[in-house]
C-alpha cells in the first residue's frame, strides 16, 4: 500500500507540475512522426459513406451527374481527398460528369479534379461528351435559384467559352432537374446547406450527396436522409468513402493520391488519442486535488 501510494503521488507531482510546452512537443510529435513514417490505419466505413458510394454506384452508365466543387483552397486538406473519390468513382461508372462552383476559387478545384483524375487515369474519357466544365459564376445561392429550373439563363457557355449548345452532353439539358444526382463537395457558405434548401428540399427528386468540413458536419445531419441521401464530414469520412472506392475499383497498385485521406488519418488519429490521454490525465489530477487538497503536494 505504501509503494502504491508513493507512486500515485509522484506521479500527481509530476502531472500537477508538469510544463505545458511539454504537452506542446508531444502534439507536435504525434503529427510529425505519423507523417514522416507513412502510417496507416484501416478504415471501417460507416453507414453514411457506404450510402454515398450506393448512390453513386446505383445509378447505370452514362447518368448525368452535377459535380459542385463548392470549396477552395483553405479547406482541401479535408475535402480534396473527397473530391479526388467522387470523380474516379464516376469516371469507373462511365456517368457524365458536370463540374461547376459557386466559390470564385473553385475553379481551381475543379481544374485539379479533372487534370489528376480524368486526364491523368482516364485519358479515353473526351470532354464535351463524358465531362463538362461549367466554371464559376457569381450569385451564390442565387445561381441555384436560377439553374433548378433554368440552367441555359445562367450558363450559355461552359469555363472555356464555348456556346453550351455546341456541347453534345449539353444538348438536352435544361435543368438541375435533369440531373440523376448531385454531388457537393462543400468547404463553407454557400455549399451543402444552400444545395439542400434551393434544390433538394423543393425538388425532391433530386437526390444529393455531399461531403463536408467537420465543422458544416453537425449542421447537416438533420438533413439526412430525406434531402441527403448520405453524407461524408471531413478527412474521416473522406478516408471511409476512399476506402470503399478503392476496394471496389483501385485494383492491386492503386495510385498514392487514392490513399490521400487515409494518410492524412493518421497524424489525425495519434493526436486524437493523445488528447484523450491529457483529457483523463488532467482530470485524474482535478479529483484527486478535490478528494485530498493539498495532501500530495
Amino acid at each position: 500500500m505504501l509503494g502504491d501510494d508513493f507512486a500515485m503521488n509522484s506521479a500527481y507531482k509530476f502531472l500537477h507540475h508538469l510544463d505545458r510546452r511539454w504537452i506542446f512537443l508531444l502534439m507536435a510529435i504525434s503529427v510529425a512522426v505519423p507523417i514522416l513514417l507513412g502510417l496507416k490505419f484501416p478504415e471501417t466505413p460507416s453507414t453514411l459513406a457506404q450510402d454515398v458510394f450506393d448512390e453513386i454506384d446505383q445509378l447505370p452508365s452514362g447518368s448525368k451527374v452535377l459535380m459542385a466543387w463548392d470549396y477552395d483552397p483553405s479547406t482541401e486538406g479535408e475535402l480534396g481527398p473527397m473530391a479526388t473519390s467522387f470523380t474516379k468513382h464516376c469516371c469507373e461508372k462511365g456517368h457524365k460528369m458536370y463540374f461547376l462552383t459557386l466559390l470564385p476559387v473553385g475553379p481551381q478545384m475543379v481544374d485539379k479534379a479533372i487534370k489528376d483524375v480524368i486526364r491523368a487515369d482516364f485519358p479515353e474519357l473526351v470532354y464535351g461528351e463524358d465531362y463538362v466544365n461549367l466554371g464559376y459564376k457569381s450569385g451564390y445561392e442565387g445561381v441555384i435559384k436560377v439553374i433548378v429550373t433554368d440552367l441555359r439563363g445562367l450558363y450559355t457557355t461552359d469555363a472555356r467559352g464555348t456556346n453550351i449548345d455546341q456541347i453534345p452532353m449539353c444538348k438536352d439539358i435544361k435543368n438541375v432537374q435533369d440531373m440523376d444526382l448531385i454531388v457537393n463537395v462543400s468547404g463553407a457558405y454557400p455549399g451543402t446547406k444552400e444545395w439542400v434548401q434551393y434544390a433538394a428540399t423543393p425538388y425532391p427528386k433530386l437526390t444529393t450527396v455531399a461531403g463536408c468540413t467537420g465543422v458544416q458536419a453537425p449542421l447537416l445531419y438533420p438533413y439526412i436522409p430525406r434531402q441527403l441521401a448520405g453524407l461524408l464530414g471531413a478527412i474521416k469520412g473522406a478516408a471511409e468513402y476512399e476506402a470503399i472506392v478503392n476496394e471496389n475499383y483501385g485494383g492491386e497498385d492503386i495510385d498514392k493520391k487514392y490513399l490521400e485521406a487515409n494518410r492524412r488519418m493518421g497524424p489525425q488519429l495519434v493526436a486524437h488519442l493523445l488528447m484523450i490521454g491529457l483529457i483523463l490525465a488532467g482530470n485524474w489530477v482535478f479529483f484527486m486535488e478535490q478528494r485530498a487538497p493539498g495532501a500530495m503536494e
